[in-house]
């Protein structure tokens, strides 16, 4: 075994392990982090890996021999290739030295591999003062039932044909928001059901794929999903109605929980804490 349970366990302040982002709590253990340097030597996804979905090989891989374990501080890189490449260190410690530690590693590591990018992924704890960056909140379907909201949702496979056409060029509108990956997804018939909002004929909004997968521990947990309302068709709470009918879906189709993370103090933060959902952390990028 490569990690200390007893070093490790007590700087884990939020739930988030390299390459595969936040778990639920009940899923972390040494085990899910001895997983990622495996997934590292194969190339391969974990069984578990939310990005296993989207099919091809894992880009991002832990860079086992650079990882720094101490027993008050614990450094993981990983690297990938994507683009003109980066390195993430991600900082695991009570101290805030450890986030100038790591961004040294980090600025070496990518000078070693020749990439253009380098930063430093701190996880912080949900009692954090003032906090910056990517929230993570849970979903829990076991603590309520999750209605069918009313309003004018339904998956796009549902509406009429002259408003599902209507996709395309939502999609190309909301290209930054990852639309237009997921309409070619849809086209291919590679994901699972995306639900959409609608107004007058046209789609406005739209919240998907809805897929199920299990955990490491084998729990059932919604992916995360693709979520955008044109600025245009903002103001009417068509946001909050996709997703409500989101967690209807994935309540009645039996998953346990969704994990989701949202720009603190952004329009999907705010939404999510009105809806009472659970903080369990946060994520901080600093770039090196």
């Amino acid at each position: 075994m490569f990690f200390r349970w007893d070093w490790l366990r007590p700087q884990l302040t939020a739930p988030v392990v390299p390459t595969l982002g936040p778990v639920h709590p009940e899923a972390l253990s040494v085990g899910i982090f001895e997983d990622t340097l495996r997934a590292a030597d194969t190339g391969g996804f974990l069984p578990y890996d939310k990005d296993r979905r989207w099919g091809g090989e894992k880009d991002e891989k832990v860079l086992r021999d650079d990882v720094v374990h101490q027993p008050e501080h614990t450094l993981i890189p990983t690297l990938t290739r994507r683009g003109r490449g980066t390195v993430k260190v991600f900082a695991y410690g009570l101290r805030d030295s450890v986030v100038e530690e790591a961004a040294e590693l980090a600025a070496k590591i990518a000078s070693t591999h020749d990439v253009a990018g380098a930063r430093v992924v701190r996880p912080l704890g949900p009692e954090t003062a003032h906090p910056r960056g990517t929230r993570i909140q849970l979903k829990d379907f076991t603590t309520g039932p999750c209605p069918v909201p009313d309003g004018p949702v339904r998956s796009v496979t549902d509406w009429p044909t002259a408003v599902q056409e209507t996709f395309t060029p939502f999609a190309a509108a909301m290209t930054g928001d990852g639309l237009a990956f997921l309409h070619t997804q849809m086209q291919a018939d590679q994901c699972g059901p995306v639900l959409a909002a609608a107004v007058e004929n046209r789609i406005v909004g739209a919240i998907g794929p809805m897929e199920i997968q299990p955990d490491a521990i084998g729990h059932p947990q919604l992916l995360p999903q693709y979520f955008t309302v044109l600025p245009e068709a903002r103001g009417q709470a068509l946001g909050r109605t996709l997703w409500r009918a989101a967690m209807n879906w994935g309540q009645s189709h039996g998953a346990a929980y969704q994990l989701l993370q949202t720009e603190v103090g952004g329009p999907s933060d705010r939404l999510c804490r009105s809806e009472g959902l659970v903080s369990l952390g946060f994520s901080r990028v600093t770039h090196v």
